[in-house]
C-alpha cells in the first residue's frame, strides 16, 4: 500500500511540475510595453538555445539579450539587467543595473522597472503595460501593392506639416536653400534638449523616399510610423551591422554595404508592408521584405497596428534632407 501511495505520489507531482511548465511557457514569445514616462519597450522571450533566456529593448537604445531571467512563480517572470559598472576602489567595483518584474494576465502584462541611484542609496521605480504581439505573419506578397497618390511631405520653404514631439524641447530644424536641415549646435552633453520633429499626418502602410546628407561622424534616423527607426549614419567603410545607414536600427542587418562617402547626397526607398520592411540605399536593395518584430529604441508608441507619423531624429548630429515623399499603400 505505501509503494502505491509513493508511486501516486510521484505521478502527481510529475503531472505537477508540467503543468507549472506548460503555464511558465506562455510567457514564451514577444510582448510590446508601455512605459509610464511614455517611452516604448519590447520583450522577446524563448528557450531557443535550450534554456531560459530573453531580449529586451527599454526606451531607447538597442535590443540587447538579458543579463539574468528567471520566473519567482507561474505568472512573474523576474529580469535583470546590467547597465553600468562603478567603481568603488582601486580593487572593488560594482555592477549597477535594472531589475524589471512582468506579471502576467491573459495576453496583457503589468510591472514595475527598479533602478538604482549611482551611489546604491535609493531607487526610482516605474510602472509599465504591456500585451503579447503576435508574428508578423508570412512574408507578403509586394508585386500585388497598388499604391496612392504621392504625398510631399516637406514643401522646401518652412515646416509647414511638422511639429515637435515634445513641444517644450529645442527645434534645430530649419529650412535653408530648400533643404530641412537639423543642426543641435550645442556642447554634445547638452544635444538631449533637441527635439524630434514629427509629421501632422499619420500613415499606415507606404513608400517614402527621401535624399539625405550626413556630415562626417553624424548621425540621426527616420522613423516609419514613429515605431521603426531606418539608421540614418556615417557608416561608408564599415563592416555590415545592424546600426548602419539605410539598416533598421537594432533589428535588421543590411544585406551589403551600398552608403556614400560622408558629405554626398544618398537617396533612400523605405517601404512599410505589413509589419515587413524593404529598404533600398542609393538603388541597391539592401533589406527585402524582412518581418519587423517589434518597435525600435525611441518608438514613440508601442501599438503596431496603429499609423503614425514620419518622425526625424534631432537630438544626435547635423543632417540635411531634401524631396521627401511619402505614398501610401491602398
Amino acid at each position: 500500500m505505501n509503494r502505491i501511495r509513493i508511486f501516486l505520489a510521484v505521478i502527481l507531482l510529475a503531472v505537477f511540475s508540467v503543468n507549472a511548465q506548460d503555464v511558465k511557457k506562455e510567457f514564451f514569445g514577444m510582448w510590446t510595453i508601455e512605459i509610464e514616462d511614455g517611452s516604448v519597450g519590447w520583450l522577446g522571450v524563448n528557450d531557443s538555445k535550450g534554456y531560459l533566456d530573453a531580449d529586451l529593448l527599454w526606451g531607447g537604445g538597442s535590443v540587447l539579450p538579458v543579463s539574468g531571467i528567471y520566473f519567482l512563480d507561474d505568472r512573474t517572470l523576474i529580469i535583470t539587467q546590467g547597465s553600468r559598472e562603478v567603481k568603488r576602489s582601486d580593487d572593488r567595483s560594482h555592477v549597477i543595473g535594472q531589475t524589471y518584474i512582468f506579471e502576467k494576465t491573459g495576453n496583457n502584462l503589468t510591472g514595475t522597472v527598479i533602478s538604482p541611484s549611482r551611489d546604491a542609496m535609493s531607487v526610482s521605480v516605474r510602472s509599465f503595460k504591456g500585451w503579447r504581439l503576435a508574428d508578423p505573419g508570412p512574408t507578403p506578397d509586394m508585386s500585388v501593392i497598388k499604391y496612392g497618390t504621392p504625398i510631399r511631405l516637406f514643401n522646401g520653404k518652412d515646416l509647414t506639416g511638422w511639429r515637435l514631439i515634445n513641444p517644450s524641447q529645442v527645434n534645430g530644424f530649419k529650412v535653408v536653400n530648400g533643404e530641412l536641415v537639423n543642426d543641435p549646435v550645442r556642447a554634445e552633453e547638452q544635444r538631449a534638449g533637441f527635439g524630434n520633429l514629427r509629421t501632422d499626418a499619420e500613415f499606415e502602410d507606404f513608400k517614402l523616399t527621401l535624399e539625405v546628407n550626413i556630415p562626417e561622424g553624424s548621425n540621426s534616423g527616420v522613423y516609419l510610423r514613429g515605431m521603426y527607426e531606418m539608421q540614418v549614419v556615417d557608416s561608408y567603410g564599415q563592416a555590415l551591422d545592424p546600426h548602419n545607414m539605410g539598416a533598421l536600427y537594432s533589428r535588421i542587418t543590411p544585406s551589403v554595404a551600398a552608403e556614400k562617402p560622408a558629405g554626398e547626397w544618398q537617396t533612400m526607398e523605405l517601404i512599410l508592408y505589413k509589419r515587413h520592411v524593404t529598404s533600398i540605399l542609393n538603388g541597391v536593395k539592401i533589406i527585402d521584405n524582412k518581418p519587423v518584430y517589434g518597435p525600435t529604441g525611441g518608438a514613440m508608441q508601442a501599438d503596431v497596428l496603429k499609423a503614425g507619423p514620419i518622425y526625424l531624429q534631432g537630438d544626435h548630429g547635423k543632417v540635411s534632407f531634401r524631396n521627401i515623399v511619402l505614398t501610401p499603400i491602398l
